[in-house]
């Protein structure tokens, strides 16, 4: 008889983090290696308050609840934003983790999520080594910021940059109906990298030139500067859409949205209003009809216009997760390594965490035009692949039918 794994999500949803999941499973319930599958509720603190389910009862190997799981957006164990404090300093944490493995039996613990989650990974991987246990920690990563070291993009990503080159060509269709000069402002999440603001560019076409000007955090954000390129751009187009990243900042290095000095748990600043601020500027500045649009949580956990490259790409890293675990892989992340643009191929290989954790990847600085205000082709390349393909779901009374925890576990 084989030992347990278990396995748990952190971090913002995606539509394809539970992707992952099922890969994860479809391996696991496959290997003579594991007995029981646990899922921790609510990420790592889901660990440290022992709520954990039977996924190997819930799920198991029932295919067509593998693929409703696969194409489902947000996290289907839940998720949480909690940090482990350095072991140095208190190790309580760590040896209740430790305590819920031995009960459990669990020799294989992967964890899928973003940067902070990676962190655990790193921390417990090492405490769990030291303290002599047996057990494989595996990073899955997850987030739609692509701000992942050591992997070419993350899963998440491909189906938000989808669903906001969507968008703001739809914006374009809404604002060219009218016969005055408008100005429309689309405030994309990326609090250090511009990774999903770049997307916005995807929406170009044969007819369609926006966005106009794109605004990212990784070059300095100058208020004369944007007022200057807004008015000549008006000369041009009678409507203009702007992309901006919710963390652009000042040369001065504030944020542009950020109200006061609070942070949330993990020391971030709280951004409100990126947009709403800019487009003040424009309705003082240049007097125009002008409006800010926050796309906020909508672009996470669009699954009605996710990509199929994200998903299949998602469910492939849970699959490469677990089979490292398996192998006796610890301390290490699953990484996407691109071969190609065209044909596009990737291969998937894994990285040492502690290259990963705590780390960022902004968007290269050659991707990004001279003047701060658009991509290069070079960034369009990276991205197209990556929003490709549809993928299938069922409907019930027209809307999008997922998979719940409650409809399985009570």
């Amino acid at each position: 008889m084989g030992k347990n794994c278990l396995v748990a999500q952190s971090g913002g949803p995606t539509t394809a983090i539970n992707a992952s999941l099922a890969g994860i499973l479809e391996t696991a319930m496959k290997s003579d290696r594991i007995d029981k599958i646990y899922g921790a509720l609510n990420g790592i603190q889901g660990v440290l308050n022992d709520t954990l389910i039977p996924l190997h009862e819930i799920i198991g190997s029932d295919h067509k609840l593998l693929q409703k799981l696969k194409v489902t957006p947000a996290m289907f164990l839940g998720s949480c934003r909690y940090m482990l404090a350095d072991v140095e300093r208190d190790a309580s944490d760590y040896d209740r983790i430790c305590e819920i493995f031995e009960k459990y039996d669990i020799a294989y613990f992967f964890y899928i999520g973003g940067n902070d989650s990676m962190d655990t990974v790193s921390k417990l991987s090492s405490y769990v080594k030291k303290k002599g246990l047996e057990v494989a920690v595996v990073g899955c990563p997850k987030t739609v910021d692509n701000d992942l070291k050591c992997t070419d993009h993350t899963p998440g990503y491909g189906s938000a940059a989808k669903y906001i080159a969507t968008s703001v060509l739809e914006i374009a269709h809404d604002t060219a109906i009218y016969d005055m000069p408008t100005v429309v402002i689309v405030e994309i999440m990326g609090r250090n990298a511009g990774w999903l603001t770049a997307a916005a560019a995807m929406a170009r076409n044969e007819y369609n030139l926006a966005p106009h000007l794109i605004y990212m955090p990784e070059r300095a954000f100058e208020t004369e500067r944007f007022v200057c390129d807004v008015k000549k751009k008006l000369k041009d187009h009678k409507h203009v859409i702007v992309a901006v990243s919710e963390g652009i900042k000042s040369t001065e290095g504030s944020y542009v949205s950020a109200q006061g000095t609070k942070t949330d748990k993990f020391g971030h600043a709280i951004l409100s209003g990126t947009g709403a601020v800019l487009e003040e500027i424009v309705k003082h500045r240049i007097g125009c009809k002008v409006r800010s649009i926050e796309l906020n949580v909508l672009q996470r956990c669009a699954a009605h216009i996710s990509s199929r490259t994200d998903v299949e790409e998602a469910f492939l890293l849970g699959k490469k997760t677990a089979e490292f675990g398996l192998l006796g892989e610890t301390g290490i992340m699953t990484v996407c390594r691109r071969i190609s643009d065209s044909p596009y191929e990737v291969a998937y290989e894994k990285a040492c965490i502690t290259d990963v954790a705590n780390f960022e990847k902004k968007i290269p600085d050659s991707w990004i035009a001279e003047d701060g205000n658009d991509v290069s082709e070079e960034m369009l390349r990276y991205i197209r692949p990556l929003i490709e393909g549809e993928i299938q779901l069922s409907y019930v009374n027209g809307i999008p039918d997922y998979l719940t925890f409650s409809h399985l576990y009570k």
